[in-house]
């Protein structure tokens, strides 16, 4: 996330030579953040520590990661996405590495300087248009070749960045675990309820002006009276 934050601002250095305003479109609350108000500085994780972690993981799994971090840092396990096994693997490192809570290398508020004023909007809809929403996306990936992806990714599943939604489930069923219908049902699941979670995320961070998408007037109406 360091590099996209670094990589992002040299971007908008580039478009604000020329232009005014500079629209920055993404789900993710966490590299938003990263390029609007800058990211926590952490130590560098050693190759042991993030071994440990994830020899500790196989054998304990989610549950695990749990557990430890409630023990490690109570504070930051409080408010952290606890179905989240990166973000809590990520804490823990943190822990683990430097023998310090997590949440004491945050910034508790503050920002760093930036030569721009963002403007954040935030497009809702109805919960039940969102889900379809979502659920046609699945049904459009898994046309489009999923299945066939995750089998080819097969000898890589150890790695972190295929303990995500869409990977883990064609995994179970490549095992034996479930069928391939619960697989993809399992994956319309996951992906509502972590549309849920970005939902309940942007609800306490960042100060949102909330728009349908379809009320593009009031939308530019906003942006050019905020700049």
């Amino acid at each position: 996330m360091g590099d996209f934050e670094r990589d992002a601002l040299a971007v908008l250095q580039n478009i604000f030579l020329e232009k005014d305003v500079a629209i920055l479109v993404g789900g993710s609350g966490l590299y938003i953040r990263a390029v609007c108000e800058g990211l926590d500085k952490f130590p560098d994780i050693s190759t042991e520590t993030k071994k440990a972690i994830e020899a500790a993981e196989q054998s304990g799994g989610l549950a695990w990661l749990q557990q430890e971090l409630s023990q490690r840092d109570p504070a930051q396990f409080a408010k952290i996405d606890k179905q989240n096994p990166a973000r809590l693997r990520r804490a823990l490192e943190v822990c683990f590495e430097t023998g310090q809570p997590y949440s004491s290398f945050l910034q508790q508020g503050q920002k760093s300087p930036r030569p721009f004023r963002p403007v954040y909007v935030l497009l809702d809809l109805p919960r039940p248009e969102l889900y379809a929403r979502i659920e046609a996306r699945v049904d459009k990936m898994i046309a489009s070749g999923l299945e066939e992806e995750v089998r080819n990714l097969l000898p890589y599943r150890h790695l972190s960045p295929l303990s995500t939604v869409g990977y883990e489930e064609f995994f179970g069923f490549f095992d034996g675990k479930i069928t391939r219908e619960e697989a993809i049902g399992k994956i319309k699941q996951h992906s509502r309820n972590y549309a849920k979670r970005q939902v309940t995320w942007f609800a306490k961070h960042g100060d949102w002006k909330v728009f349908s998408p379809e009320n593009v007037p009031e939308i530019f109406e906003f942006i050019n009276f905020a700049h």
